[in-house]
């Protein structure tokens, strides 16, 4: 057998066949809530651009100065000669605004994942996972040398189910995303933290998709609960709300300084370029000076939800700027999100394995810089492509 039999996708070939495929579309200008997109305006409701801010000014000079002073990139691990006072800057004051002892970041979320993961687990510990993890999360637990297993969806008594057939000696991690990145529901955490401390494992939340939209000043999810003293472990990114690159773990100053020398993701990756640093602390900064911003993100979102559901369009219950719309099936997927394309409104198609079989569905996210009216007419084009003989209870 060639090692290339395999490289043949029928789904995407077929797709680009019908003239649908929907992926790749080439962005012609900045990342902001209208687009150019192959040369049309495009409503954008498919960016995690929470806070807006990838075009905000401050942020856009802070990350032109440090590139005139730092150069273009480090050139190196932050193990050897990658460190920039910028990174132990960013550092220190993420791990203030979170209220944990200790921050190392890492040069994308993904890689962040990767490398908490298969730094802190074990051969014979246990990583206890959501079905509905980001992809990074179960990539992670694969580089550890530790066993995954997994619950239902947010159910916590399958959870209890799997950590009472772990045993007592082994080391426990349950992992969870703290906003669900497709779903956009939030992860139960008061009772993951009170099932934690009852069977003596750790938890860990990835808080991508929660920095800058939950909790006091957008510090996220474990903050909305008032549980960041009960979460071991707070990973998150710098590519959503923060407006930049990379990403971070914080936690207790013993195990991040542990992860920081035991993690090969880490290690061996050349550090985050000195103007993504910059960009992300200047992001922060607006961000612990603006807690209007969250609110009026989680504002807009409400305004959305109502929207859709005014209009019987089949979406998940919560409160966050993710609002999955549902089309189920492969072929109305691709179609749909053509047709909003078509008619100026930029969602994101999802599909096995990043949603359950059955389950496939567009993906729209706000940001806080979104204007109703804007949102109002892409709630008219919603309407009008999905159409009432393709609503789903």
């Amino acid at each position: 057998m060639d090692l290339f039999d395999k490289c043949k996708n029928s789904l995407v070939e077929n797709a680009r066949a019908a003239g649908i495929y929907p992926y790749f579309h080439m962005l012609e200008s900045r990342q902001d809530v209208e687009v150019i997109m192959e040369g049309k305006r495009r409503i954008m409701l498919g960016s995690n651009n929470y806070l807006g801010l990838t075009s905000n000014q401050r942020v856009i000079d802070a990350g032109v100065a440090a590139l005139k002073k730092y150069g273009s990139g480090c050139s190196g691990s932050r193990f050897l000669n990658g460190t920039l006072e910028l990174h132990v800057q960013l550092e220190e004051e993420l791990a203030r605004f979170l209220n944990k002892e200790a921050v190392m970041t890492f040069s994308t979320g993904f890689q962040s994942n990767l490398g908490i993961i298969s730094a802190i687990v074990g051969r014979h510990d246990y990583m206890i996972c959501d079905k509905e993890n980001h992809a990074s999360i179960y990539d992670g637990c694969r580089l550890s040398f530790g066993k995954m297993v997994r619950y239902r969806h947010s159910d916590m008594e399958d959870l209890e189910a799997q950590l009472k057939n772990i045993p007592e000696s082994a080391g426990k991690l349950i992992i969870t995303d703290g906003v669900f990145s497709m779903g956009g529901d939030i992860a139960k955490l008061p009772e993951i933290v009170e099932l934690a401390q009852k069977y003596g494992a750790r938890v860990m939340v990835d808080d991508a998709h929660g920095l800058g939209v939950l909790g006091e000043n957008g510090r996220g999810t474990a903050d909305y609960f008032g549980l960041t003293d009960k979460v071991d472990l707070i990973m998150g990114t710098f590519s959503k709300s923060l407006a930049s690159i990379g990403g971070y773990v914080a936690g207790d100053y013993r195990v991040i300084d542990y992860v920081r020398h035991a993690s090969r993701p880490f290690i061996f990756c050349a550090s985050i370029p000195p103007a993504s640093c910059a960009t992300a602390l200047e992001a922060l900064h607006i961000l612990e000076e603006s807690p209007e911003l969250p609110k009026r993100l989680m504002a807009l979102a409400a305004h959305m939800r109502k929207g859709l559901k005014d209009r019987g369009i089949a979406i998940r219950d919560s409160i966050t700027p993710i609002i999955p719309i549902y089309t189920y099936e492969n072929e109305r997927t691709f179609i749909k999100a053509k047709e909003l394309y078509e008619e100026g409104v930029y969602v994101n198609p999802v599909l096995p394995p990043a949603t359950p079989e059955g389950e496939c569905l567009l993906r729209t996210s706000y940001m806080a810089t979104h204007t109703e009216a804007l949102l109002d007419e892409a709630l008219d084009i919603i309407e009008r492509v999905i159409g009432p003989s393709e609503k789903h209870e």
